[in-house]
C-alpha cells in the first residue's frame, strides 16, 4: 500500500524508493515463475496484478477527442540522486517541481525508464521510454509517460547517468544541474487514462498522461542502460476493458 501523505525531500527519496520497488520485500521478476504473469500469486498485496481493470501499460489505439486541459511543467529543482534498484535506474529530485493540469498540481517524485517501452503508441513500441512520477498531498499520483526514440544523443541522460549505477542497490548523489524538463520533448500534447503502477503492487487510481511526441536518445544509450539491467523490464500490454482513452 502507498502511504498517502506529503513528504520532504527525505521523506521523498524512501517514498519513491519503495514506490519503484513495489513498496514490498516480495521478489518478483520481469520473466520466468515471478514474472508478470505470477505476480499476481506471489502475494495478497500483488492480487490486483491480476484481478485489476485498469491496468497498465496499454497500447494507445482507439481514442476519444476530448477538450484536454493544457499540461504545464513547473520543473525548477534538480536531480538529487540516482539509484539501481534491482528492476530500473531511478532519479530521484528535490522538492519545487510539479506539473499543474485541470487545477490540480502534482509534486514530481522520481524519473526511471523501461526498455524497451511499456506503453505503445498506435501498436508501436519505443526502444526506451520513461516514466516522470508524480503525487499530489494526498498521495493521488500523476505519470507522465515519455517515449524516447533513437535519433541523436540525449544530453540530459548523458549528464544522469555518468555513470550508470552497475549493480541493484548501487547509489550515488548527482550535482550537475540537470533539471526534468531537459528529458522532455518540444510538443507537450498527451493521451490520458486512468491506470495502474506498472510494477507490484500494480496500484490503480493513477493518472497517466502519454505525450505524443517522443524525445530523442542514442542507440549507444539504449544499450548502456540494457547492459546495466541485463534483461528486458517492461511489462506486457494489459487489456483496456471499458476504459476511454483520451486526446
Amino acid at each position: 500500500m502507498i502511504t498517502r501523505r506529503r513528504v520532504s525531500l527525505a521523506g521523498s527519496l524512501l517514498f519513491t524508493t519503495a514506490l519503484a520497488a513495489g513498496a514490498s520485500d516480495v521478489h518478483w521478476e520481469y520473466s520466468g515463475s515471478k514474472g508478470p504473469d505470477y505476480w499476481g500469486d506471489l502475494t495478497p498485496k500483488f492480487s490486483v496484478c491480476s484481478s485489476g481493470k485498469n491496468q497498465s501499460p496499454i497500447d494507445v489505439t482507439d481514442t476519444m477527442k476530448a477538450e484536454l486541459p493544457a499540461l504545464d511543467f513547473l520543473y525548477n529543482s534538480n536531480a538529487a540522486e540516482i539509484l539501481n534498484n534491482g528492476h530500473t535506474v531511478q532519479i530521484n529530485f528535490r522538492p519545487g517541481s510539479m506539473i499543474e493540469v485541470g487545477g490540480r498540481r502534482f509534486e514530481l517524485q522520481q524519473f526511471h525508464v523501461h526498455a524497451p517501452s511499456e506503453n505503445r503508441i498506435g501498436g508501436q513500441a519505443f526502444p526506451l521510454e520513461g516514466h516522470l512520477v508524480h503525487a499530489d498531498r494526498n498521495g493521488n499520483l500523476a505519470v507522465v509517460a515519455v517515449m524516447y526514440e533513437v535519433w541523436q544523443v540525449n544530453k540530459a541522460l548523458n549528464l544522469l547517468w555518468d555513470p550508470l549505477p552497475e549493480k541493484a542497490g548501487d547509489r550515488r548523489a548527482i550535482t550537475r544541474p540537470v533539471t526534468a524538463a531537459d528529458l522532455l520533448p518540444v510538443n507537450w500534447a498527451y493521451y490520458r487514462f486512468n491506470g495502474s503502477l506498472t510494477t507490484p503492487p500494480c496500484t490503480e487510481g493513477v493518472w497517466w498522461l502519454v505525450l505524443k511526441t517522443p524525445a530523442k536518445i542514442s542507440r549507444e544509450q539504449v544499450e548502456m542502460f540494457s547492459h546495466v539491467m541485463r534483461h528486458p523490464n517492461n511489462r506486457p500490454i494489459q487489456p483496456l476493458n471499458a476504459r476511454p482513452v483520451l486526446r
